[in-house]
């Protein structure tokens, strides 16, 4: 199931979860940032760790391109 699937549901709160996931994923963002620690995610399929020096480079150049 992929986020337009998941916006189409007709249970409401199948519906939110994606909006749910993202959120909870910024938060996971913004507190290994805090904390200096790293986090595990899924990118092109791959398991990836990623630092938070790196999330705080994404941060900032996602900042600077909108």
């Amino acid at each position: 199931m992929d986020a337009s699937s998941l916006s189409k549901a007709k249970d409401p709160d199948l519906a939110a979860s994606f909006v749910a996931l993202q959120r909870a994923a910024q938060i996971a963002r913004e507190t290994a940032i805090q904390t200096n620690t790293g986090i595990v995610i899924m990118r092109e399929g791959k398991i990836v760790h990623v630092s938070a020096q790196e999330l705080i480079a994404e941060k900032h150049l996602k900042a600077t391109s909108e």
